[in-house]
């Protein structure tokens, strides 16, 4: 069967997983992440992809961002991909690929899924045990979001701009939500999602996102459709005309 186009929905977020090949580190030290930034950086300014979170784990990348066009977020990251992965092997001595296949992605419905897909992403290294709060762990957006510091990767995102009317409402109102525990439920539907490509939403948004795509955005039901039989007529019927035939 062939591979379905990459989702793209213009003016919609998508939650995006790279992950290190067979659980190997993907980051050793303070100089990877870096660059994997600066790389990062590059990319999404040179291909207009707009980041909303973002968390570097030793094993995994995952970012929320907004691409402006169809390309932009595959071409942000190969361009990643390419520079950090050469970086990685001439560092490390090592050949071949540093990641576990292509990217995984989703489109979500930004009013129901954005902030819970930004907490999911930036509370990444406290459910992961990398640390104890997230303001502790240096490689994520979750430091700029509360006011720590300024993150100039980030484009806050309308949903982040309406958490309150000055930056000091939003960084406390966006604090006290990532104090609330995830709902587990919504974010393994997240994460389910974003692994098998499926648009997350409700259903009449699944219905506007495949018809903006012009591709389907969901599974299709398992096995084969049902046929229906008829339902033979009596045999003294066979040949009898229909009523009010001449």
């Amino acid at each position: 069967m062939a591979r379905l186009a990459r989702l793209y929905v213009p003016g919609q977020p998508q939650h995006v997983i790279l992950r290190g090949l067979d659980q190997q580190p993907a980051f050793v030290d303070e100089q990877d992440y870096d660059l994997f930034i600066d790389c990062l950086k590059a990319a999404a300014r040179d291909h207009h992809l707009a980041v909303h979170a973002w968390v570097l784990m030793p094993g995994a990348v995952q970012l929320l961002a907004s691409p402006s066009d169809e390309t932009s977020l595959p071409k942000a990251m190969q361009a990643v991909g390419r520079r950090y992965v050469a970086h990685f092997n001439r560092r490390y001595s090592r050949r071949g690929t540093l990641w576990e296949g292509r990217y995984r992605a989703t489109v979500i419905e930004s009013e129901r899924y954005f902030l819970l897909a930004s907490r999911m992403v930036e509370l990444a290294p406290v459910r992961n045990r990398l640390a104890q709060t997230p303001e502790d762990y240096r490689w994520s957006s979750y430091r700029h979001h509360i006011g720590l510091t300024v993150d100039s990767l980030i484009t806050d995102h309308a949903l982040y701009w309406a958490l309150g009317n000055t930056p000091f409402e939003r960084q406390r109102a966006y604090r006290e939500l990532c104090e609330q525990p995830l709902d587990e439920r919504e974010t393994s539907q997240l994460m389910q999602a974003t692994l098998k490509g499926w648009v997350l939403g409700s259903d009449s948004y699944r219905e506007w996102a495949s018809r903006t795509a012009n591709r389907r955005v969901s599974p299709l039901p398992r096995g084969r459709p049902r046929k229906v039989r008829e339902t033979p007529a009596p045999a003294h019927d066979i040949g009898k005309p229909e009523t009010g035939s001449p």
